[in-house]
């Protein structure tokens, strides 16, 4: 869950008192740019792209108007405009006209968990405007601070020092900054970034550090970050209903993590644990239709609905339903090889017998019970199935899961399917 842009950015600094550049989003009316303009000198025009996106600047997709034609024209090139980084691909809806800062000094600032400190952690530079990587180390601070005290004066003013910083931001920097550390703990976030904070003078000379561009990561477990209101289309940016679905399950009990890598796969794996999720993505490679970690011992309720999710999407297409995961410490196997054995069931009650092969490790509380459940719906249902336990390497029953879709693709599923009284033909 990431957010970008000051369209709600400002909103956001604005509960801790932090400055931020004027902005006005996609419904402005052309006297209320005009105005902004006139109060400021220059707007700039950004496209709003939901969720998280990065390097808009570097591909030409910041444009900044003097006068209201320009910025009418920069809203027609940005409003829906496509912007690729990566492998992440994002489509704009909307622009935003953000007031021109005047300033001498740009400051880069972030709040972070760091796993080498292993704790909070600003970094902090009087180098802003670009990209951190890029700036010299000599200018850069990183200093690590007690969670329990927060972010304090002095550990900003120190930093400052440190890396050589000019005499006349230090005061300003030191007065605004660890406000930041307010917005970062109280509301669930993983990350907050402001690059660039200006340093705009007033008509004395006297300095203020303005936020001219904002960024922020949110715990999407942690249900403080509801408190701010931000709504829900945010963070479904460029995702399949199968996805949003499920992420519309996601609470304290249990994750729910899900992504779509091949749409045309043939083996179902909903997988348990981060560390068996990055193993079975490599190892299936194209032939995984998501990866998945559905961990964290979810309660029977939500892991019934999370696989009824899974097999109405994409059982129709799959050879094997592969359901996999590490021996675990905390999750309840039982309850959730029921959970998933009883929307199986459903699920062909409900729309017929479907050609597959089930395959299982997994181990942890309760695992013998859990396996027993599962075995009895597959007899039930007239499936094939192999279970291995706790003492069997993940990595062979990845293999033998592949091994398994190889001989569906090669005859199996048509003879399964005759079995069944079912139709082979879609995962074929």
């Amino acid at each position: 869950m990431n957010l970008t842009g000051m369209l709600h950015g400002a909103r956001l600094l604005d509960f801790v008192g932090f400055p931020a550049a004027e902005v006005l989003g996609p419904g402005a009316s052309e006297d209320q740019i005009r105005q902004m303009i006139e109060r400021h000198g220059s707007v700039f025009v950004k496209p709003v792209f939901k969720g998280g996106v990065g390097k808009k600047g570097k591909s030409g997709l910041i444009g900044r108007a003097s006068d209201l034609k320009h910025a009418l024209a920069e809203k027609e090139r940005l409003y829906f405009v496509e912007h690729r980084h990566g492998n992440q691909v994002a489509k704009a809806n909307g622009v935003t006209f953000e007031a021109a800062v005047p300033a001498e000094h740009e400051i880069y600032f972030s709040l972070s968990v760091s796993t080498h400190f292993r704790a909070p952690t600003m970094t902090l530079t009087h180098k802003g405007g670009m990209d951190i990587e890029e700036v010299d180390e000599a200018h850069i601070a990183r200093i690590p601070f007690d969670a329990l005290t927060g972010l304090k004066a002095f550990v900003v003013a120190n930093a400052l020092t440190d890396i050589g910083a000019p005499p006349e931001i230090i005061s300003p920097l030191v007065q605004q900054l660890p406000k930041l550390w307010e917005l970062y703990h109280d509301f669930g976030m993983t990350a907050l970034e402001l690059n660039p904070i200006r340093m705009r003078p007033d008509r004395r000379g006297k300095l203020t550090p303005v936020a001219c561009d904002f960024k922020c990561g949110f715990d999407r477990d942690d249900a403080r970050w509801h408190r701010l209101n931000l709504p829900d289309h945010l963070f479904t940016a460029d995702t399949s209903d199968f996805e949003q679905e499920i992420n519309q399950l996601r609470t304290h009990q249990g994750q729910s993590d899900v992504y779509v890598i091949n749409e045309r796969g043939t083996i179902l794996a909903p997988t348990f644990g981060g560390g068996a999720n990055s193993l079975v993505t490599e190892m299936l490679g194209d032939d995984a239709i998501i990866s998945s970690d559905f961990g964290g011992n979810p309660p029977y309720e939500k892991m019934k609905s999370v696989a009824a999710i899974c097999f109405k999407h994409w059982l129709a297409q799959s050879n094997v339903l592969f359901v996999i995961g590490g021996k675990s410490n905390n999750t309840d196997i039982f309850e959730t090889f029921r959970a998933m054995a009883d929307a199986l069931r459903e699920h062909f009650s409900k729309h017929g017998p479907s050609p597959l092969f089930v395959v299982i490790g997994r181990g942890g509380p309760n695992l013998v019970r859990g396996m027993g459940v599962f075995r009895d719906t597959c007899e039930a249902l007239g499936l094939p199935y192999r279970i291995f336990g706790f003492d069997s390497a993940m990595s062979e029953v990845i293999d033998y899961a592949r091994r398994i879709n190889d001989w569906m693709k090669a005859g199996g599923r048509d003879e399964i399917a005759a079995r069944l009284g079912a139709a082979p033909a879609l995962a074929a």
